[in-house]
Formats: C-alpha cells, structure tokens, sequence
C-alpha cells in the first residue's frame, strides 16, 4: 500500500507546494462583484486548469487575496498526500487504503499560532474586511464560506464536528449559514434550539486543505474531523481554544469567525447557485451567526470552493474522497465481491453511483445497489445507483452506459425507492412539497450485471483480450501517443 506523504500543514504551505507544481496562476485586480466569480466558474468547467490567487483587489487592502480552483491536476494528487498516483481511480484506491486503517489521534490544544496575529473583538468586528466574492450572479448576497467549515459541538456527547456549510455575509457583524436537515451540524444546533440556547459555533475561511475535505464529506457521527486529519497526517491537529466560545480553532488558520447562533434570530438567506446546478433551495429565513470575534493571519486568504453546474471542483473533489467512504461503508456491511466504486462528477459525487461486482449469488447486484443507496455516503441526495460487472471501468461514464444498455432490462431491471432522505438543494422536489417540507424524493437502482442465472451465455464482449490489448499498444501505441 502506498504510504501518505504530505507536503504541506497549512494553506500557505499547500499553496507553495502548488507553486512547486506549475499549477498557481496570479490574477491581479479582479473585483469582487462579479470577475472573481467568473474567472472562477471558467476555470472549474476547463481541465486541466490551474488554481487562481486573486491579489490587488479593488476596493480591499493590499495582501488580502481570494484562491480558488484548488482541486485539479497534479495537485489532487499532492493535496491528498499521494503526489506518485497515476490516475484519479487510483488516487481514490490509495486514500481508500489509508482511510480503511486510519486511527484517529486526537487534538491537541497549542497557545498560540498564526491565526492569533490578528485579533478583532466586540465593536472591532467587521466581516466586511476580507474580499468576498459574488461568486454566481443571480446570488442573494456575498457567500464568505465556500471553502470553509463550520466547527460546533455537540451539547449533550460534547464531541467537537467540522461541517461544510455555505456561509453567506449579512453586515459587519451578522453572517447565515443554511444547514440541511439530517446533517452533523444541524443535529447540533437542533439540539441548541430544542434548549432555547445560542450555539457556540466558529467558520474556518481558508484552512487547510486537508481538514476542508475532512469536513465536506460523510465521516462517522460522533468523530471529529480534526482528529480523522491527524490521524492522516500521523500527529495531532493543532488547535486554539476560542477566547468567547472555548471551542477548538485551527492554529494555522487563514481567517476564522467565532461567535452564537441566537435561536430566536433570522434573516433572509439565499438564493445561491448549488451543487446541483440550480438555484434549488431559492430564499427564506434562516438562523443568523453573531460574530463577536475575528481572528486572521496577515495578509489572509479566503478559500473559494463555490458550487457551479456538475462536473466542476466540488464534484472533482468529492468524488475521490466520498468513493473511498462508500467503498468502506459498502464492505463494512459484510459484502463481498466488491471490485471498484465510484461516486460519479456528472452527479456531484452523490446523484450518481456505480459500482462494479464479481457476481457470487443470486441477487447479489440488487443488494449491493440498495445498500449502497442507503449507507450513510449514499443516502443524502442520492438519485441512481447502478450495479455492473468487474469488467467495466466505473470511473467511464460511457462504459457504464454502455453497460447499462446491454446488460439491463427497463421492465425488470430497476428497483425503485420511495421518501428517501433528500433536500432544499434539490431541484425535482416540487415547490409545494418544500414549503411543507416534504425534503424526500425516489431512488433507482439499477442492476446492469450479467443476469447471474445465465451470465455464463451472454454474448462474447467485442473487445480484445488483455494480453491481445498489451500487444497492440507496445507495437502501435505510437499512432495515438499525441492524440
């Protein structure tokens, strides 16, 4: 197994890692209110495409700068500790591999760090400071945390959670982060508001990279993401305690908000540009963030990670972590015969399964496809599963379709789920079931397998075999070097 080998602790350090590569291109002078925003979405929808670091702009003080585009090219490779992989499936095959054995280390709290150079209290507090963008144009409003996480703790177990939850800025002194239902941190703060009790919360903009694929994907409940980032890296996670809410702040942190969600207070949040690619969960009321401190490094960086129109980064980057999480899950389960998993960017690592399987029993394809589409990794949002053989790539969307319209049968084929666990962001729930929210929707699952009682008398594939494809590449690979 290939061992993980990080080349970076810290934002600044990554991005100097990125450098090393080729891969950071500056852009000096973009404004906020709309070129960020759409260099951004050019550079999310183009691969390869370098990271972007916004300097000198308009309108903010010299040295705060915007980077966006983390997750691409080489620098996948780097930011998950693997710099050698050769491929995204294998990226994935090594992280699933580390992942699988990890054991947390807990958090060690430090007295100081570079976050600290910076310390904004009470009236000092202006949120308006750092650069951010209006990242889509039909947004209700500048979202701050894109590329943040959002650290509660849970009142009752006291454990600490790390979640990625889009943060848009009010004024100075007020920022809103909308929570769908069912996720650690709402369970959180659902617990607060139960209680009549502000929640004690912090948002981490411009963290490690590390830590912000951590929090933006399904770990266990219970554990936090600090100590699953230590556990990586083999050494504890450096963290401050927060001098308003003694809650657990990175050391090495770009800029971090600290403060209360005041139960009995909201404001209009919305509308943004989602992962779905839809402006889906439109604008209504949610719980305001009172930020009572700032902290920030000198000349901070405000990680930018917005959502646009799937495939794009979030689903780059999702798709490798969240296939590593569902092939643990799966195989947690008891079930074998698993080949390979991929949570597909067409879906934004969520609309979208497929799994490969070496078929041992009847009925096999079916129950991998329904536990997949229910284990915690698949069941948020989730839309299709489908189920092939080991001799397709998962990671080709064109195999799978192929696979899908050889293998399958509409009429008996297809099991439907119904009131799965689903969302505001999605864009088939109707406006009427969201008012009174009815947040479910169906899933299909999809068996494009060999039929197990007769796969043995399935029509010969048109392909040749491996040894004839290792011989026509090694006397004719030259015809297709450059194309």
């Amino acid at each position: 197994m290939a061992a993980a080998n990080f080349l970076y602790e810290d934002l600044r350090e990554w991005l100097g890692a990125a450098k090393d590569l080729g891969e950071v291109k500056t852009v000096s002078g973009a404004n906020t209110e709309e070129e960020i925003g759409m260099a951004t979405e050019l550079l999310h929808h183009t691969d390869p495409a370098p990271a972007a670091l916004f300097d000198e702009i308009p309108g903010y003080t010299a040295g705060y700068r915007v980077l966006t585009n983390f997750f691409g090219g080489k620098r996948m490779n780097m930011t998950l500790g693997f710099p050698d992989a050769d491929s995204k499936f294998t990226l994935a095959k090594y992280f699933t591999e580390t992942f699988n054995k990890l054991e947390p280390i807990p958090h060690k709290f430090v007295d100081d760090g570079p976050v600290m150079e910076n310390v904004q209290l009470g009236d000092d507090v202006n949120v308006l400071k750092f650069p951010t963008p209006l990242w889509h144009e039909h947004d209700g409003g500048r979202y701050i945390g894109t590329g943040s996480y959002n650290i509660t703790r849970d009142p009752d177990e006291n454990w600490v959670n790390l979640g990625t939850y889009r943060v848009m800025v009010h004024d100075q002194k007020q920022v809103g982060f909308y929570i769908s239902p069912g996720k650690h941190g709402r369970v959180h703060r659902d617990k607060y508001m139960a209680r009549n009790e502000p929640m004690p919360a912090a948002v981490v903009v411009g963290g490690d990279p590390l830590l912000f694929l951590m929090a933006c994907n399904e770990v266990p409940y219970g554990i936090s993401e600090y100590d699953l980032a230590g556990g990586l890296r083999g050494k504890p996670y450096p963290v401050i305690k927060g001098k308003i809410t003694g809650l657990p702040l990175p050391a090495h942190a770009e800029i971090v908000l600290e403060g209360f969600v005041d139960p009995k207070k909201r404001l209009e949040e919305g509308p943004f540009g989602e992962w779905t690619g839809y402006y889906a969960s439109g604008s209504r009321d949610e719980p305001v963030f009172d930020v009572k401190a700032v902290y920030h490094r000198n000349n901070p960086i405000i990680l930018g990670c917005p959502p646009n129109r799937p495939p794009d980064e979030i689903a780059r980057y999702r798709a490798v972590i969240r296939t590593g999480l569902l092939d643990r899950q799966l195989k947690a389960s008891g079930l074998s015969g698993i080949s390979a998993v991929w949570a597909h960017e067409a879906g934004s690592s969520r609309m979208l399964l497929t799994i490969a399987i070496n078929q041992r029993y009847p009925g096999h394809a079916a129950q991998v496809g329904h536990v997949a589409s229910q284990c915690h990794v698949g069941a948020y949002a989730g839309k299709y599963v489908i189920v092939v053989d080991d001799d397709i790539d998962v990671t080709s969307l064109e195999e799978v379709t192929w696979a899908m319209l050889t293998r399958s049968d509409p009429a008996t084929s297809i099991d439907i789920i119904n009131n799965a666990w689903s969302t505001h962001l999605d864009p088939r729930i109707s406006p009427e079931d969201k008012k009174k929210g009815k947040l479910t929707n169906s899933r299909a699952i999809i068996d494009a397998t060999k039929p197990y009682a007769w796969k043995d008398q399935f029509p010969r594939v048109n392909m040749p075999s491996p040894e004839r494809d290792r011989k026509t590449r090694e006397k004719f690979g030259y015809l297709i070097k450059d194309a």
